[in-house]
């Protein structure tokens, strides 16, 4: 039976800590399935669900057993539905820890059988966040060597700076 992992997240954009994450999961994953959100409470995305999705096919094209795809609603509904065994989680610092345990938790109480695994990307990444890269773009700062080439350049069009 394959080993299939779920990394869930916005990728408001994907950044270079995603990809890093991604690239680790893939080595105790026979599968890994990055799902994009496709709407959150609590979050209002600059991109849509397509581009998202579109940024991370075009960042990853060549990459086996990796699948990018959209999901809305609880994910261990879609955890459930793709018959995955875990949710990935990036970890880069202490203070991502306590919400991330609060959301294993209340996974594990929705489906008592979710396991979340944590990982850390890089040490170069382990301050990198979509909403600094966002900040960072807005207000004409470049974000090479953050990001992949293609958001890089969705950014500088969307915030009409010099990234």
């Amino acid at each position: 039976m394959k080993k299939i992992g779920i990394y869930p997240g916005t990728f408001d954009p994907i950044t270079n800590g995603h990809l890093d994450v991604i690239k680790r999961a893939l080595k105790i994953f026979d599968e890994l399935i990055v799902a994009v959100a496709v709407s959150s409470y609590k979050k209002n995305p600059v991109f849509t669900v397509q581009e998202r999705v579109h940024f991370i096919k075009e960042t990853t094209k060549g990459i086996k057993n990796l699948k990018v795809e959209p999901f809305d609603g609880l994910l261990v509904d879609f955890l459930k539905e793709k018959g995955a065994v875990a949710i990935v989680r990036g970890l880069r610092a202490v203070s991502d820890y306590e919400f991330e345990l609060q959301l294993a938790h209340a996974n594990r109480r929705l489906f008592k059988e979710a396991e979340t695994v944590f990982l850390m990307p890089s040490e170069e990444y382990s301050f990198l966040s979509s909403s600094i890269v966002k900040e960072i773009a807005y207000f004409g700062g470049s974000v090479k060597n953050l990001v992949p080439a293609v958001v890089e350049k969705a950014l500088k069009k969307k915030f009409k700076s010099s990234v």
